[in-house]
């Protein structure tokens, strides 16, 4: 407009077109706007150094904000690394001081520019990054402060704010005092079998196998007590589950035969009717099917019995509408074999009867190597429907049923491991070898934990309280002997400065006194001497009563002031303290929480308060 004017007023001799005069101005106002709107566009690009969607930036390396989960609860040793991977600087900005404009409103309600100055903050006089500062306020990268202090922040765009946590695990208080017959601590919210250390679940066994420490696959006993003891305290926590049944042995007209040669009917075994079967072997043809169209309910149930050989496949429709997927159930030792879009699983000779239940998102997600989701609706998402059940061979089958959960059935799977897999010392021996900090202690083959040992007297007994069969309790009260056998002599137990005794999670000389996994074994010592008959409990209340003496005594040395201590290996080894991660810390208060329950000792309620203050930046005060 100031230029229009100027122009109009000046005096050129002659006479001159409107239009013209138009033109010029229109021309000044596009030659100082145009710079002054790229001026702003930089300074807009940059301010989104204070919003979510600053993912590259001369002074962020990464993005800013971690995703929503990684301040949501995880279970116990199950955290995946948070670290995430730091990017190049690509945003090109110059180097040169420049301000930053953020509009805000004043008390008036017009937009007012608040600006920021570029500012260099020199860390502990190591190394330079850059910051922003308002007057006498500095505002430095969240990526910096995360990896910097170990916190982590989420944005929310719903409510517009961000949201700082110091830790990412979460406390559960108990909702009642702990009982051998009830939920196993918190393990209700366990998901074992979902774990990527998880390599499958067993169709021989019905029980993880883990590829934590060898590929190729192994039995680990603390895996599988967890597996089960998660089930049966989901069993205790959640609705009944919905059931839907396919075939009971009295309705077979449902089945579909691919040919004249093939055929399926009803009738008994040992007194029960079933629905016998026979068609080719070959998985080049369709063999006898049963239509499902099954969403909702999708851990499959069933009873079966083959003649030689034969199989059960479950035909999946996933989401990706690549075609469907092929789950097959086979007459064969194989662990598990993934072939184009047909994951196998070998179930055994099964030329008896074998009763099968299967989650079948995860025997899918396991054979295509889909990564976990940790939520069972989340999981459920993953898959379309089931589209039919094949049958091939000559055999039997009865009872097939879909069901939401099979919860007893897992219990019992985990359960029945133990009893069928323990040796004559009392032990389950974990057959892979363990390198532990950092190579400095290895232990062999053939190892055995007292945290192993214990989740497992603590499965067997909840086994023994539902069923009432003894062979549960006698095998519980079994694992007890390694109890009183050192470490020396491939046992569990040593003792601290040749004073306290203490059973080894990791039974390594010099011992490493690892917290966790010792009051893990204090809960099966417990669960036992509060079910066996009195005849029987001396023992394991012994090592009980000797093992609590030992934890009032050393609690604390695990505690850092501002976290908790994973192991002792500082004093024993003279290396570095192995600090617990947040999962790990959230665990000990846990189990001192479950102990506070049935021990009147205040230094269990005291200390897991204050190890929950550390929780939130809260710190052990200065001399």
């Amino acid at each position: 407009m100031h230029l229009c004017l100027n122009i109009s007023n000046r005096k050129f001799g002659m006479r001159y077109n409107n239009k013209l005069l138009i033109c010029l101005c229109i021309f000044g106002v596009l030659a100082i706007a145009v710079p002054f709107w790229k001026c702003t566009n930089i300074n807009k690009q940059d301010n989104n150094f204070f919003r979510k969607e600053t993912a590259v930036n001369p002074f962020l390396d990464g993005d800013v904000i971690s995703e929503k989960s990684k301040t949501q609860n995880v279970d116990e040793s199950d955290k995946n690394d948070l670290e995430q991977d730091e990017e190049e600087d690509e945003d090109g900005a110059d180097d040169n001081d420049y301000k930053v404009e953020k509009a805000k409103e004043d008390e008036n309600g017009k937009n007012e520019a608040l600006t920021y100055d570029k500012v260099d903050c020199h860390i502990n006089n190591e190394y330079t990054i850059e910051c922003r500062r308002d007057n006498e306020e500095v505002y430095i990268p969240f990526t910096f402060l995360r990896k910097y202090f170990e916190v982590y922040g989420s944005y929310s765009d719903e409510d517009d704010h961000f949201d700082w946590q110091h830790s990412y695990s979460k406390v559960y208080q108990p909702k009642e005092k702990y009982s051998p017959s009830g939920v196993f601590m918190f393990f209700e919210h366990y998901n074992v079998e979902v774990r990527e250390r998880v390599k499958c679940i067993s169709g021989l066994t019905g029980v993880p196998v883990s590829n934590q420490w060898s590929p190729k696959g192994y039995y680990y006993p603390i895996q599988i007590a967890q597996f089960g003891l998660s089930h049966y305290s989901k069993h205790l926590t959640e609705p009944k589950p919905k059931v839907q049944i396919y075939e009971d042995g009295s309705d077979y007209g449902n089945w579909k035969l691919p040919d004249k040669m093939s055929f399926i009917r009803s009738t008994f075994q040992n007194g029960e009717k079933v629905v016998e079967f026979k068609t080719s072997e070959s998985f080049e043809e369709p063999g006898i099917v049963l239509n499902l169209g099954e969403e909702d309910n999708v851990i499959l149930s069933f009873d079966i019995k083959f003649v030689k050989n034969g199989s059960v496949t479950l035909v999946l429709q996933t989401r990706n509408k690549n075609g469907p997927t092929l789950v097959t159930y086979i007459c064969s030792n194989t662990m598990m074999m993934v072939s184009g879009k047909r994951i196998f699983y070998g179930i055994g000779a099964a030329t008896s009867w074998r009763h099968l239940t299967r989650d079948i998102i995860v025997d899918f997600q396991k054979g295509a190597s889909v990564k976990l989701a940790r939520n069972k609706k989340r999981r459920k998402a993953l898959l379309g429907k089931l589209v039919s059940l094949k049958l091939r061979g000559h055999g039997w089958i009865d009872n097939v049923t879909f069901s939401s959960s099979a919860h007893v059935a897992h219990f019992y799977d985990a359960a029945d491991w133990l009893v069928s897999n323990q040796n004559q010392n009392g032990g389950w021996p974990i057959p892979v070898k363990r390198r532990l900090a950092d190579g400095a202690l290895e232990l062999p083959p053939g190892w055995y934990s007292a945290m192993g040992q214990g989740q497992a007297m603590s499965l067997l007994v909840r086994a023994y309280l539902f069923s009432k069969d003894e062979t549960y309790l006698k095998s519980a009260l079994l694992a007890t002997k390694l109890f009183e056998v050192k470490s020396s002599n491939n046992g569990v137990m040593t003792h601290f400065m040749d004073k306290h005794v203490w059973y080894e999670e990791y039974p390594t000389t010099p011992g490493l006194f690892v917290l966790n996994g010792f009051i893990y074994s204090l809960f099966g010592l417990y669960d036992l001497k509060m079910t066996a008959p009195k005849g029987s409990r001396y023992s394991s209340e012994r090592l009980f009563n000797a093992g609590m003496e030992s934890l009032k005594a050393m609690l604390l040395m695990f505690d850092t002031g501002s976290g908790s201590i994973y192991d002792l290996r500082h004093v024993t080894l003279g290396i570095a303290p192995n600090l617990a991660r947040w999962d790990y810390h959230t665990t000990h208060i846990n189990q001192l929480l479950t102990l506070a329950s049935i021990d009147d000792s205040e230094i269990f309620p005291e200390t897991a308060k204050r190890w929950t203050s550390y929780m939130k930046g809260k710190r052990a005060d200065h001399n």
